[in-house]
């Protein structure tokens, strides 16, 4: 018999909120068509395409993802919440996800349960919940590209992947508000990290070091590419030694606002740098409209002041100017805020997208995030990991 057909693919969920226009890219680097379940409607389609096709279909809500089912949103007594999880104490808070298993009685789950579900009311003494699938709400598109076909091996077993659920779980849905639900994300404002001291000694030292391995830095820079505009003024927001934009962008005029000077220095991107801590003064020193965009990678985490530097950040944004953020699950742990590190990725990215939401000054927001993508054999994570870090990004217009 004829070894079946393989190949790597990408399949894009979008999907759009009462707030934002959302994408969640997901490659299988290995598609096998005699293994792995595909939608029904697409199967057919899926395994017809050639290097660099696509093919779609529209999903209705409740199609690709368990239906929305009001009967399971329930109250239950706040001490059905099981606040300590081991040496942690997790005080539940209006508009934010945690496990199931964090109140499994009450969900009718096992302790061990991790899919989430959202807090979406709290009184003194209950606590109502949704463990709806994040997207059981919203219509979805799927898309599938084929980026390459690989060459038949022969069949002996091996797992199966639902493309369904490696695509629409562990996390899509969880960026998004929840409709007439305000989430609590600023009970402690501004916020902390572990490292208290003035930022200025954590980064007095030089670190020409990135964040990122060489994949998720080529799909941030792919990103840039198709945000950006030849001849753009660009502010590179909390700026190192890279800003990670593409060559093909000609005739930018890139500022780098960081915290070493020598990094900035060693950044062959800027025309322009200067050393700032956003943290003592989040008031940028640049006039009103000075620039077309703004930049951010993964730093967005260590603000502690956030929703100042946004308002700053429409101030010195031209009208229609983007401002991008970009981020992954890495991060310097003494100074990343403490917030960030209690939560879900996706729900960084909700975080992330309020910040622009309570600036009430941005228009066309949207929301992508790419996973599933393998990591460089030479990359020193890569004995711990063979795939490559996600990419999570929030961008949006500047209004008048």
């Amino acid at each position: 018999m004829d070894s079946p057909q393989r190949a790597a693919v990408e399949f894009s969920l979008a999907w759009q909120s009462e707030f934002a226009t959302h994408t969640d890219r997901f490659h299988v680097s290995k598609l096998s068509f005699w293994r792995d379940i595909l939608p029904p409607v697409m199967e057919r389609d899926i395994q017809s395409l050639t290097p660099g096709s696509s093919c779609a279909a529209d999903f209705a809500p409740g199609e690709l993802v368990p239906a929305q089912d009001g009967r399971r949103i329930t109250t239950f007594p706040r001490h059905g919440f099981a606040s300590q999880q081991a040496c942690l104490s997790v005080e539940p808070c209006v508009g934010r996800f945690y496990p199931q298993g964090y109140a499994w009685e009450a969900l009718h789950c096992y302790k061990g349960d991790f899919r989430p579900f959202r807090v979406i009311g709290a009184a003194a003494d209950k606590l109502m919940a949704d463990p709806n699938h994040p997207l059981a709400r919203y219509p979805l598109r799927l898309r599938a590209y084929c980026v390459q076909t690989l060459p038949p091996l022969p069949e002996r077993g091996g797992m199966c992947s639902d493309i369904a659920e490696l695509v629409t779980e562990k996390g899509p849905g969880m960026q998004a508000p929840y409709p007439a639900v305000a989430s609590d994300f600023y009970r402690t404002y501004p916020f902390t990290c572990l490292d208290g001291r003035d930022d200025g000694l954590f980064y007095a030292a030089p670190r020409m070091v990135r964040h990122l391995d060489a994949t998720a830095i080529a799909q941030v820079t792919a990103l840039y590419a198709r945000l950006l505009q030849p001849g753009m003024k660009v502010l590179d927001l909390m700026s190192s030694c890279a800003s990670h934009l593409p060559e093909t962008l000609e005739g930018l005029h890139v500022t780098g606002l960081g915290m070493n000077q020598a990094e900035l220095s060693a950044n062959p991107r800027l025309q322009d740098s200067l050393v700032h801590d956003l943290n003592q003064s989040p008031a940028l020193p640049f006039a009103d409209n000075a620039f077309d965009a703004v930049i951010c990678t993964v730093s967005v985490e260590y603000l502690t002041q956030p929703l100042e530097v946004m308002r700053e950040l429409a101030r010195v944004t031209q009208t229609g100017g983007l401002v991008i953020m970009t981020f992954s699950t890495r991060w310097f742990p003494s100074k990343v805020i403490s917030l960030w590190t209690e939560m879900h990725p996706f729900e960084r990215q909700g975080l992330v997208l309020d910040y622009f939401l309570q600036t009430g000054r941005f228009t066309g927001l949207h929301t992508e995030s790419i996973r599933g993508l393998l990591r460089p054999e030479n990359d020193p994570h890569y004995r711990e990991t063979a795939v490559s870090d996600p990419v999570f990004a929030v961008w949006g217009c500047v209004s008048s």
